[in-house]
């Protein structure tokens, strides 16, 4: 066990490594390697029956990392691999919580993949595990996911009904429950909102989308670096559909230049901007000045 908790502490860096920078090639890498120096323990020597089920926890626990890592980085081909092999871990570990993440994950992937059908799918599976049961927070977050996938379902009835549950869910949770280190770093009312927000971005509302986009902005915890950057350019997007070029300009230029540079989704997303500002506003001074903004961010990369 001094093994596994070895491990976990590792665990623990790997994902405070991922709400700083996120999607990076060498977060995903490096989960990779723990999670195989976690299935190399197995081999060594005898081991009773709850240090290797803890093995395989930790093992997955690594590669739900790195499959998470490259959905964030849009390596959506190698996220899958990871998935099948994260699942066949979770399986063997029987651990609840990291099938959990793990399904979660896999319908993040799907949704990010244009796949709604297949998304539901597979967070339908992380909803009915007995641990939503037992813990509400689990439960808030797989109704929350939900939401998100509604989004791109263009459900919006069902988009309402799933964040007024995972609301409700999150009011319900025991704030002295055990959880597991993953979900205590990320998950609370501040990313229920960001999921919010990117829900009613994808059905087009743009001023409930700024709502919530406002509300996770005002909650984030300091470490939530990347997710930051992520909703301050969804906010942007919202404020831009909504014709107020200069604000969103403010906005999209208040994102940090490496997350600006380095982040696969974020640079997706200013790439994104940057083409709605110029066919919205051609020729304004906020469309110059965004130019010039992101010139300078390229010659700083």
């Amino acid at each position: 066990m001094s093994d596994v908790e070895r491990l976990q502490r590792k665990f623990a860096s790997v994902v405070a490594s991922d709400h700083r920078h996120g999607g990076q090639l060498g977060i995903e890498q490096r989960a990779v390697s723990l999670a195989d120096e976690a299935l190399n323990l197995q081999n060594s020597g005898s081991a009773t029956q709850r240090v290797r089920s803890n093995l395989y926890a930790t093992a997955a626990s690594f590669r739900s990392s790195a499959m998470w890592a490259a959905i964030d980085g849009r390596r959506y081909h190698e996220a899958i691999g990871h998935m099948r092999e994260a699942q066949t871990l979770a399986e063997l570990s029987g651990d609840q919580a990291i099938k959990f993440r793990i399904w979660s994950h896999a319908g993040s992937l799907y949704r990010h993949m244009g796949r709604p059908a297949d998304a539901l799918a597979a967070n339908d599976v992380a909803r009915n595990l007995h641990i939503t049961r037992r813990d509400p927070m689990f439960a808030s977050l797989a109704a929350a996911r939900q939401m998100a996938i509604h989004g791109v379902a263009q459900d919006r009835r069902s988009l309402r009904r799933s964040f007024g549950l995972a609301q409700d869910a999150m009011g319900r949770a025991e704030p002295d429950t055990f959880r597991p280190v993953w979900l205590l770093a990320f998950y609370d009312e501040a990313e229920l909102h960001s999921l919010a927000l990117t829900a009613y971005l994808a059905v087009g509302d743009w001023p409930t989308a700024e709502y919530h986009a406002h509300r996770c902005l005002a909650a984030f915890r300091p470490h939530m670096r990347r997710s930051r950057a992520i909703a301050t350019s969804r906010l942007a997007h919202a404020q831009l559909a909504q014709g107020d070029a200069d604000t969103a300009t403010r906005t999209a230029m208040s994102v940090p230049v490496d997350a600006a540079t380095q982040h696969a989704r974020v640079s997706r997303m200013l790439q994104e901007f940057s083409a709605a500002l110029r066919a919205t506003a051609p020729g304004s001074s906020s469309t110059r000045t965004w130019t010039e903004h992101t010139a300078a961010w390229r010659a700083t990369a």
